[in-house]
């Protein structure tokens, strides 16, 4: 399969215009090896109540997405959600920092693994694993826990500022993983019939071409990728998630069980519905973990009556 190849190092990284970006990246390497988590957790979290009043429009667009997934939820609980998201949302720029730039030891102080028996059984039967992830705000860092004992590859999606794609890669490939381009389909399905592990993630609205429209949470048409079917069809391989979640100051990553034989050959549909409920079961164990800031209900099948989902939603009681 080809693997999207590390950026070479050149001199025009180091132009004037790029100076910013590595002293924010040298700085965020210095803080995370430095300080106690405890601090950077605080730190995380004020970048995150900072956010909330510079970024209105994504604060309303969480407010939106949380009401119209729990119609049941009052606003005020919706608006700690939302306070609590963006704190979330700070951390997890100092998560990425952690784990781009931290040790094996001290990832392993802050962790536990549940399952990993599981996808280990699946590596030895030579059988490759689309490993279903979440766009929980600690995404970085539940890579990074999966290195420790089982790497694999990401679908990668390559950054356009040649220095953070620079420093990007290289954090994400640096303990085994390998990045598969988002648009290189044959490789991914290489590397699942290769026995290997494919990272994937199905849980954002990704426009109306290759999806169908399926239950998640309380809205009954959810756009949802028809990819994972695809490559599920075409590899037979086992279909397992694999998130984190955190709690105080650690991280509990959780593999779950082989969903394969829950989904029906050629059946885009089916197949959206059990990864969403599987997704919407990960999501209820952290709710505010969840990356609540993109329009996920954005698009719309042919025949809704309603032209834009978000417009109408009450945020009132």
């Amino acid at each position: 399969m080809k693997t999207v190849p590390s950026p070479k190092f050149s001199w025009a990284l180091l132009s004037p215009r790029y100076w910013f970006l590595w002293i924010f990246f040298f700085v965020l390497a210095l803080l995370v090896n430095v300080l106690p988590f405890s601090i950077l957790k605080s730190i995380g979290f004020s970048l995150g109540r900072l956010s909330k009043g510079l970024l209105k429009k994504r604060a309303i667009i969480a407010r939106k997405n949380l009401k119209l997934s729990f119609p049941n939820y009052t606003s005020s609980e919706i608006e700690k959600i939302v306070t609590e998201n963006f704190q979330n949302t700070g951390l997890a720029i100092v998560e990425m920092g952690m784990a781009w730039f931290w040790p094996d030891w001290r990832v392993k102080r802050h962790v536990s693994i549940i399952g990993k028996e599981k996808i280990l059984a699946q590596e030895k039967e030579g059988r490759g694993v689309l490993v279903v992830c979440c766009h929980f705000l600690n995404l970085e860092m539940t890579a990074r826990i999966f290195s420790l004992f089982a790497p694999g590859y990401g679908v990668y999606r390559a950054n356009s500022n040649p220095v953070f794609e620079f420093i990007q890669h290289r954090g994400r490939t640096r303990k085994g993983h390998q990045m598969i381009d988002r648009h290189d389909v044959k490789s991914m399905i290489k590397v699942l019939k290769s026995g290997n592990r494919l990272w994937y993630l199905p849980d954002h609205d990704y426009g109306k071409k290759n999806a169908v429209f399926v239950p998640f949470f309380a809205v009954e048409d959810a756009a949802t990728t028809t990819g994972s079917s695809f490559l599920i069809d075409m590899s037979k391989c086992a279909v397992m998630s694999g998130c984190s979640l955190r709690k105080g100051n650690n991280y509990t990553l959780e593999v779950g069980d082989d969903l394969s034989g829950d989904i029906p050959r050629r059946d885009a549909i089916s197949a959206a519905k059990v990864l969403n409920h599987e997704i919407e079961r990960l999501i209820k164990k952290g709710v505010s973990q969840w990356m609540w800031l993109h329009k996920r209900f954005k698009t719309l099948p042919d025949d809704a009556v309603e032209r834009d989902r978000y417009k109408n939603v009450n945020l009132n009681d």
